[in-house]
């Protein structure tokens, strides 16, 4: 048991050590396209409004289309995907499962038990209804069809604390 705790500890000591160094290289990087857009102002000041307008409204777009770019690069991406669940199956993994049980429950007598493809769930584990298939949910998503036979119908399984 102490080994797992230890595990769990080195593990968030690396991820937060991982997310400070985000956040230093991301701020220093914000900080460096600051100062350099700056010094162009300031070149620009001698540019005619005209340019100075057209500058900024290229600028905007440029920042735009890399935005989008940036969006559609993370939305597509298989490791960005995998990292994302991991770190949910995590969260799993150390939370108390019997106050997120107690927390679902409302939503089990709404859908009286039988959830169907559509449907938002928050956490929990699902049976297939047709081939007893089970899929972990580790957050809140929107119920797909089975992988295995195509079911649409579901039913939460009760969760181990």
């Amino acid at each position: 048991m102490t080994n797992k705790l230890a595990n769990k500890n080195l593990f968030y000591d690396q991820l937060i050590e991982w997310f400070d160094d985000i956040k230093q290289h991301e701020i220093t990087g914000i900080v460096d396209v600051v100062e350099k857009a700056k010094a162009i102002v300031i070149a620009a000041e001698s540019l005619p409004e005209e340019k100075v307008k057209q500058f900024v409204e290229n600028f905007k777009y440029d920042l735009k289309e890399f935005y989008q770019q940036y969006q559609s690069q993370v939305k597509h991406s298989l490791y960005l995907g995998l990292l994302n669940e991991r770190f949910w199956l995590m969260l799993v993994n150390v939370t108390d499962k019997s106050q997120v049980e107690w927390a679902e429950l409302n939503d089990d007598f709404k859908h009286q038990s039988l959830y169907h493809s559509g449907d938002y769930i928050g956490f929990g584990e699902l049976e297939c209804q047709q081939c007893q298939q089970t899929m972990l949910l580790s957050h809140f998503t929107k119920i797909v069809d089975c992988f295995t036979c195509g079911g649409k119908e579901f039913v939460r399984k009760g969760l181990t604390p």
